[in-house]
């Protein structure tokens, strides 16, 4: 079953997580598709988060994917390896042959480490194997450690932060370019010893580093081995948007380029992480994931803004009927036929009819029926389809959130699924019960909130544009009408042909005699 999401976010790590976490709090409906192999796994403990310093890896995960699970988020096992866009959708391709679609992308799939290739480095990797100090320097204090050179600016950079936490620091030049007089200087100021030759392999005793082996046998004893990866974001997901990686400009590896709030160079799309900031930390990478769905919020509301603006327009609607191609089901909504089959027929009152099959309906039953809708087009099909069945209906064309009905003169007055805004939608109701005659009926149907919880469902999910029955009610004043609210359930089809199960606001009131 398709569901359509807000949000898709590519990778589960702290950038993920934190952005699919202010998307829900957002009530944006939101999934991570992540296959639980976080790139800091090797480690032990992740360190410099505030308030969560020494917690495992894994731990941080789990705990992450409940607090969005919390919110409504759905978390999938899963990789993602292919993404494409369809007009304003994008469609992305799992591993294992599902796919989910979305409005918007946040990608977090974080980077590779491409490890020097010396026997025992990427077995050691995370332990006593690392790249940053702040990340594992407190943990390996006090001991020797060696800097193990590939890149001379960021190996330099490496022994001089390590040298105060480590009882000494011993700099292999290995293959990197010779030193600068500069970079040598700022060595020896720190005491830090120079070894020339290239690294053949890592002395290891009892699961533990003991030394450094240099390529014509001599050993250098330490504990601890720094190296420099190389740094490549994890982007093959991006490729067939054609988003593709640039070099750092350290030299230090490949990252995604975006704006300071994670934006790409294609709209709809952002990254966060380190799959945008190499250097990025476990916080920073949480913090970069929750700024860039802050922006992908405020782009999802100025969206919906813009739809709402439109499907609102009459211009949208002469264009929609206008197509030749039928909008609704061509059947009366089932809350007419139930309403009206308790009534004798009269004066009816259809706001909204759209291709007019409700004032059909009821014309061919006996009723006087005035059908209004703000579409010249919809009018004009409705019309050609009584004339079909030979059936007299008024059609008037009206912008009917303005439009103002003469008083008292209805035996049932009828809108059905017309979503406004609120100050729109009472003042519309106040004025068509105004319509309604003494004794007859306002029959107010629309989309209850609870069709928000209807996953597959792809109509907009605007929920302030949804209302339940009790709502409506208050827009009536309560000693002048006989009211009835109901939640009505009914079966549909969502866009695959599954049946789901629908929910009305359904509210019925009965204008009292005079008296």
């Amino acid at each position: 079953m398709t569901q359509k999401f807000d949000v898709a976010v590519l990778g589960g790590g702290a950038a993920g997580l934190s952005g699919a976490l202010t998307l829900g709090r957002a009530r944006r409906s939101v999934v991570v598709v992540d296959a639980g192999s976080p790139r800091n796994a090797p480690s032990a403990a992740v360190h410099g988060f505030l308030s969560r310093d020494g917690i495992s890896p894994r731990e941080l995960a789990r705990i992450g994917r409940a607090e969005v699970e919390r919110y409504g988020g759905l978390v999938l096992k899963a990789t993602a390896v292919k993404a494409r866009r369809d007009d304003n959708v994008f469609t992305v391709i799992l591993d294992d042959g599902r796919s989910v679609t979305a409005r918007r992308l946040l990608v977090t799939t974080g980077l590779a480490d491409e490890l020097p290739g010396i026997p025992g480095v990427a077995e050691r990797w995370g332990r006593d194997v690392v790249h940053c100090p702040h990340c594992h320097g407190w943990e390996l204090r006090d001991q020797p450690v060696g800097v193990i050179a590939t890149h001379p600016q960021w190996a330099v950079r490496q022994a001089l932060m390590f040298r105060q936490l480590a009882s000494e620091v011993t700099f292999f030049q290995h293959t990197a370019p010779a030193l600068t007089e500069q970079q040598a200087a700022q060595l020896a100021a720190w005491g830090i010893g120079v070894v020339d030759g290239t690294v053949d392999s890592l002395d290891v005793t009892g699961d533990r580093i003991t030394g450094v082996r240099l390529a014509g046998g001599t050993v250098t004893a330490c504990s601890v081995v720094v190296v420099a990866p190389r740094l490549v974001a994890n982007s093959g997901v991006l490729t067939g948007l054609g988003i593709e990686p640039v070099p750092n400009p350290m030299g230090i590896g490949e990252a995604i380029t975006a704006d300071p709030t994670g934006l790409t160079e294609v709209p709809g799309v952002w990254v966060a992480g380190n799959v945008a900031d190499l250097g990025a930390q476990v916080m920073a990478s949480a913090a970069g994931g929750a700024a860039a769905a802050t922006a992908i919020n405020a782009d999802l509301v100025a969206e919906d803004t813009r739809l709402i603006d439109r499907l609102m327009s009459g211009d949208y609607w002469e264009e929609q009927y206008g197509s030749g191609k039928r909008v609704w089901s061509g059947k009366p909504n089932p809350q007419v036929v139930v309403t009206a089959a308790d009534l004798p027929p009269g004066t009816a009152l259809d706001v909204g009819s759209g291709e007019g099959a409700d004032s059909i309906w009821l014309a061919s039953r006996g009723w006087k029926v005035t059908a209004v809708d703000m579409a010249q087009a919809g009018l004009d099909r409705a019309a050609q389809s009584a004339a079909e069945v030979g059936v007299d209906v008024t059609w008037q064309q009206a912008d009917v959130t303005e439009w103002d009905p003469a008083p008292a003169q209805y035996d049932l007055v009828s809108v059905q699924f017309l979503q406004l805004p609120r100050p729109a939608r009472d003042a519309l109701y106040r004025r068509l019960a105004e319509a309604v005659r003494p004794g007859g009926t306002l029959l107010i149907v629309g989309h209850h909130p609870a069709d928000l919880e209807v996953k597959t469902l792809q109509r907009p999910r605007l929920r302030h544009l949804m209302f339940t029955a009790e709502e409506v009610a208050t827009a009536l004043d309560p000693s002048a009408w006989d009211i009835t609210t109901t939640a009505q359930e009914r079966p549909g089809t969502d866009s695959d042909g599954h049946q789901i199960t629908l929910t009305d606001a359904v509210l019925r009131a009965v204008r009292r005699e005079a008296g």
